[in-house]
């Protein structure tokens, strides 16, 4: 039996140790500071990284407004008017670490300073601004 490249890829992501924040005890969503970077963000990089199911994973588990992208994920909250539910340093802090939001979250930390990580630094501010830019 052969799986999907989106199996596997989403297998992968199960198989990712939680991250090694703490839960927040308020409920409140934290806000992460940006990642030291190079250059500045880019919300068109950003988009691409989402949309791409073997880099970003996203649309494994978010629909969102990609009409040129089939088979959204239903498992996760719609990306469509992210910008307008959070700040720049929340919607970082989740891509960052959700289990401190979230402690029972499918979703991987996308970016731990001691390694391991599926995007790099850039990456993960390329994805911030782009997602800062989806507005309802």
């Amino acid at each position: 039996m052969r799986l999907s490249a989106g199996a596997i890829g989403f297998a992968l992501l199960l198989a990712l140790p939680a991250a090694a924040q703490a839960p927040m005890a308020s409920g409140a969503v934290p806000e992460a500071a940006p990642l030291p970077v190079s250059r500045p963000a880019d919300p068109a990089s950003g988009r691409k990284i989402v949309v791409e199911r073997r880099r970003g994973f996203c649309l494994l588990c978010h629909s969102g407004p990609f009409p040129e992208e089939r088979f959204h994920g239903d498992l996760a909250p719609s990306l469509a008017g992210t910008g307008s539910r959070w700040t720049e340093g929340q919607i970082r802090a989740r891509l960052i670490g959700s289990t401190a939001i979230n402690p029972e979250t499918i979703m991987p930390p996308y970016f731990r300073k001691d390694g391991g990580t599926i995007l790099t630094a850039e990456e993960i501010e390329d994805v911030t601004a782009f997602l800062t830019t989806l507005r309802d």
